[in-house]
């Protein structure tokens, strides 16, 4: 752990055991405190980051949703009046 960094675990430590009155015996749950506070105190600008979001489908994606092709959507022709063969 850096210099820097455990200064300033060791100070916000400092001040939530005097905002606490001075407790004794509770070193170790206000240095656990103060290391998740300066975490999320560093990790604050990347977790406002916008979260990009994706492209939205065209409107004709949702307008054609419940359309289902036929056989000869799918490129099989068949004679006027004729049903095509799905066994072809």
């Amino acid at each position: 752990m850096n210099a820097d960094l455990e200064a300033r675990i060791r100070e916000s430590a400092h001040k939530m055991w005097l905002d606490e009155g001075c407790p004794d015996g509770k070193a170790d749950s206000h240095w656990s405190l103060a290391k998740m506070a300066v975490a999320l105190e560093d990790a604050r600008l990347e977790m406002l980051r916008p979260v990009e979001a994706p492209r939205a489908e065209p409107i004709e994606a949702w307008v054609n949703q419940a359309e289902m092709p036929t056989l000869t959507d799918q490129g099989e022709q068949s004679a006027p009046g004729q049903r095509a063969d799905p066994d072809r």
